[in-house]
């Protein structure tokens, strides 16, 4: 009785699957084909920001964004920045974030200045092909990867590899990811402009490497986004040849073996 009881919920549960279409298609759960990857769309500005925080940008292919901002902190035109250009500069730009003319720039304008002006500070360095078609370079995707590498078979957990830059740093010339909370000296949220004058002249004595009082553009660095737009396509691996391993084949030692003939069993014997 509970045989047959089985057996009726057992085809019970079966009808629905045999009502089916057998021509239709089964849905598998994670199953299916692989959908090709999106295509990419053009490759984002070049961006380079200031010491002061000023982003600029250019298009693919152009120059660096860095000349636009020597250019333009370059009054006299002479192929270099004085201690006062430079000044006067980063002075402008604060004056731009200081929208209530109050001589601060406070919270709220700081965040105006995140979310409106510069929002890649907040973000890391977007990995893209290079202008002459070779391999994108390796740049850390995420920020957890900035201290610890990927995994690797030696590290499941990550190699640990040293810091990145990160924020505004990325794509400046000192390593500040935020110049302009970088500027408040007593850390009380606001930035004075006294404050800000003072982290100018800091910033104008890290980069003017022979202390002459004058920046020219052999004395400044490269940007690690400007790396990326400019680094030589990585050269293939040239893979080595296996060596052929050349083993002593062993005697064989099947002509040694005895088989011994299946047993005849009478007609009244069982194996």
């Amino acid at each position: 009785m509970r045989a047959r009881l089985v057996c009726l919920l057992l085809m019970v549960a079966a009808t629905p699957a045999l009502a089916q279409d057998p021509g239709a298609p089964i849905s598998i759960p994670g199953g299916g084909p692989v959908e090709p990857p999106a295509p990419r769309g053009p490759p984002p500005p070049q961006l380079f920001i200031s010491p002061a925080g000023e982003p600029f940008h250019a298009e693919p292919g152009q120059p660096y964004p860095v000349a636009l901002w020597f250019g333009r902190a370059d009054a006299d035109h002479d192929e270099g920045l004085s201690r006062e250009e430079f000044l006067a500069d980063s002075m402008a730009f604060f004056d731009r974030l200081d929208t209530d003319r109050d001589r601060v720039v406070d919270g709220f304008e700081v965040a105006d200045y995140e979310r409106n002006v510069a929002p890649e500070i907040t973000g890391v360095l977007v990995r893209r092909d290079r202008p002459d078609g070779g391999p994108p370079p390796e740049f850390p995707t995420s920020r957890a990867e900035q201290v610890i590498g990927a995994p690797t078979f030696l590290h499941p957990r990550g190699a640990p590899r040293s810091v990145r830059r990160q924020g505004a740093a990325q794509y400046g010339l000192l390593n500040e990811p935020h110049p302009v909370r970088g500027a408040d000296a007593d850390l009380d949220q606001r930035v004075s402009r006294a404050e800000a004058e003072a982290a100018a002249r800091r910033r104008f004595a890290l980069l003017d490497a022979d202390h002459d009082g004058r920046i020219t553009r052999a004395e400044l660095p490269v940007t690690p986004a400007q790396t990326m737009d400019s680094a030589p396509p990585e050269r293939p691996r040239r893979k080595t040849p296996a060596k052929p391993v050349e083993m002593p084949l062993q005697p064989t030692t099947a002509n040694a073996i005895e088989i011994a003939a299946p047993a005849t069993l009478s007609r009244h014997e069982t194996p």
